[in-house]
């Protein structure tokens, strides 16, 4: 199956480095990478090796969604990773085990990531439904525009391994308790619910984007947040407050 070698963004780059090398020196790595052609250059022998190396580590990241995406993880295989990365076996062997330690660090990676985004976006809103409005906006921005990583985060955990699994359970978890937390702050009236009931969204919510990501369905996913608004909504506020966010749909 043809491939394209991996191309890093300069804002994925940034993020995925850190703040451990001069401003200098990352604009070196990000042109040298720019000019390669998903390639390393014979220049950036020039830059710091740990620097090199967190480039690389992220490269084998971006790589190992995009084969799990694109052939699934059970098919992918090192030299798939490796290919798509543009790097060495040594290379590989220096930052994972063995495909099951990379798949576990990009599903972190992504896991962390995209949290952080949809935690942001919720705190610019002031009351609960605005909180969850942003949120899964955030959420459906996320599958619409980095499809690879979403069904890493999404379908391929499923099939990985057990620990991949317990993973997975552990982010759902997280998003539960965080919509249970944020009901009780600022929806009073409805912190009767079960704590069970935020766990019901999310596990409604995961498994229509898995429908979706499974069938390669990316087109229009924005659309479905007058749907899971409704869905969500339902339980704590009732039918007439729920029936106000699917009456917001556009068309």
């Amino acid at each position: 199956m043809p491939f394209d070698r991996i191309q890093l963004s300069e804002e994925t780059l940034r993020a995925a480095i850190g703040d451990n090398w001069s401003p200098a020196e990352v604009d070196a790595a990000l042109k040298l990478l720019a000019s390669s052609d998903g390639k390393f250059p014979s220049g950036v022998r020039r830059l710091p090796s740990d620097l090199v190396s967190a480039v690389q580590r992220e490269r084998l990241i971006a790589a190992m969604l995009n084969a799990a995406a694109e052939l699934g993880y059970r098919e992918a295989n090192v030299q798939d990773v490796i290919d798509r990365a543009g790097v060495s076996r040594p290379t590989f062997y220096e930052h994972f085990s063995n495909k099951e330690d990379c798949f576990l660090a990009a599903f972190d990676t992504t896991a962390k990531r995209v949290s952080s985004r949809i935690e942001a976006a919720a705190l610019n809103g002031s009351t609960w439904r605005d909180r969850l409005r942003l949120g899964l906006e955030e959420l459906l921005s996320f599958a619409a525009t980095e499809p690879d990583a979403a069904r890493a985060l999404i379908v391929e955990a499923r099939a990985a391994s057990a620990e991949a699994v317990r993973r997975r359970d552990e982010l759902l978890d997280r998003c539960a308790t965080c919509i249970d937390s944020q009901v009780r702050e600022l929806l009073p009236k409805a912190s009767s619910q079960a704590t069970i009931t935020a766990a019901g969204i999310v596990g409604g919510i995961e498994a229509l984007l898995y429908s979706r990501l499974n069938r390669g369905e990316i087109q229009e996913l924005d659309m479905l947040l007058p749907s899971l608004m409704y869905f969500a909504v339902l339980p704590y506020e009732g039918h007439r407050a729920a029936s106000e966010e699917l009456a917001s749909a556009p068309g």
